[in-house]
């Protein structure tokens, strides 16, 4: 991965405790969620409706992530998991503000729900909460042992308040193998998908890798749910499915949507990275697409811009996605994993098909700044738009070389070339 400042970098450790990362969603009318807040939805600019049929809130979390902590409080009040529904993921890793909405439940029984390191800062009724519907999110990052704290002036003015929009390793999974699952589903291989969700990649925990490797020799779910640790509930929900009636598409829908969702995604991000990658290597951003902005000042792709006033775009390829449009980086990443913009709708789970849409190649960055935090300490902080990581703007800081997108998608093509 490149850098769009070619100084030297502070060092430092990120993460080192939930409360060194601290992200704050900044909802439709410019409002940051503030820790600790107790809000109204007019405080926010949003609706409380009477009838609605959804209990909104606002969720704030210490080292969960959003997916398991809504799942879990929406098992607490009784609900299943496509109940929920958020604007985006946060970090696990974090100190976090978000809004959230869960389907069929009283807003006051939210309130008095009891969960360690979650609190409801404010509830109402409300509509289904869509993903990506905040403005961005703001970030108060400490980052510790810094070799050259000085160095972070110089950096944040060589940014400019603009960053290389890369997508980060969460969207390629902890293992770094979501991609290689989502071609599978999309060659309609889903045995494959399925022993790779449950056995492929490096996995850091010594129990559950040995827990994989024996699963991929021995090929018996039923004895895998005595042995599987109790903590990979996904890959237990699979498990458990394919134990008793054996059928791969469909167990493979026992997965949340949300992370299902994340293997096309995957897919879609490997080809983005790729074209922004060799973009970077050149140096320059003279691109064909651009986009406007929004009230906020952060991009909206659905409205026009010029080289002169808006933001480059690159394709999150999908099956609309028009052969036109595609730059010949993105042609050579999609011939590389043995794929066309058709094979994102995909027959056998349609409901994992994506249309395609734009994402911008640089980001703004609102308001960065650093500031001193003891002798080896500083502390960074910034908002970004939705969709955009904020680990990848701190690559910047720390000179992390990040993932080799030509190694991965060597990999995930080899991985599932010859698939049926």
């Amino acid at each position: 991965m490149r850098f769009l400042y070619d100084g030297d970098g502070i060092g430092g450790r990120i993460k080192a405790t939930p409360e060194d990362f601290i992200v704050r969603e900044v909802v439709g009318n410019g409002r940051v969620l503030n820790v600790d807040e107790k809000v109204s939805p007019g405080m926010l600019g949003m609706e409380e409706k009477p009838d609605g049929k959804f209990a909104a809130f606002v969720l704030q979390k210490y080292n969960w992530d959003t997916v398991n902590a809504l799942r879990t409080i929406s098992k607490r009040l009784g609900r299943g998991r496509k109940s929920i529904s958020y604007f985006g993921v946060k970090d696990k890793i974090s100190l976090s503000v978000q809004i959230a909405a869960i389907y069929g439940v009283e807003p006051s029984a939210l309130e008095r729900i009891h969960i360690k390191d979650i609190r409801i800062n404010g509830a109402w009724r409300s509509d289904e909460i869509l993903m990506g519907g905040n403005l961005g999110n703001s970030f108060s990052v400490f980052v510790r042992d810094c070799a050259r704290r000085a160095e972070a002036e110089r950096i944040v003015e060589g940014l400019d308040g603009r960053m290389l929009n890369y997508f980060d390793r969460q969207r390629f999974g902890n293992r770094l193998n979501n991609a290689i699952v989502g071609l599978r589903i999309m060659n309609s291989d889903f045995k494959g998908a399925v022993m790779e969700f449950l056995c492929g990649g490096k996995d850091s925990d010594p129990d559950a890798a040995e827990a994989r490797g024996r699963l991929a020799e021995e090929m018996d779910f039923a004895k895998a749910l005595e042995y599987f640790p109790r903590y990979l509930r996904n890959e237990r929900a699979v498990i458990e499915y394919m134990a008793r009636y054996g059928n791969y598409a469909n167990a493979l829908r026992k997965i949340h949507r949300g992370i299902s969702l994340m293997f096309i995604h995957a897919v879609e991000a490997l080809v983005f990275n790729y074209s922004l990658e060799r973009l970077a290597e050149g140096g320059a951003f003279e691109w064909a697409h651009y986009c406007g902005s929004n009230f906020y000042g952060f991009p909206d792709v659905s409205v026009g811009g010029s080289v002169d006033n808006g933001f480059p775009v690159g394709n999150i390829v999908g099956y609309e996605t028009e052969i036109g449009r595609i730059s010949a980086d993105e042609h050579y990443a999609l011939e590389s994993l043995g794929i066309m913009p058709g094979s994102f709708r995909i027959k056998g789970m349609p409901e994992l098909s994506m249309k395609g849409t734009m994402r911008t190649l640089i980001a703004p960055v609102k308001d960065l700044h650093a500031a001193d935090e003891g002798e080896r300490a500083c502390r960074l902080e910034f908002t970004l738009p939705p969709g955009s990581y904020a680990t990848m703007l701190l690559r910047e800081f720390t000179k992390d070389p990040g993932m080799d997108m030509e190694e991965m998608i060597k990999a995930a093509g080899a991985a599932t070339e010859g698939a049926s």
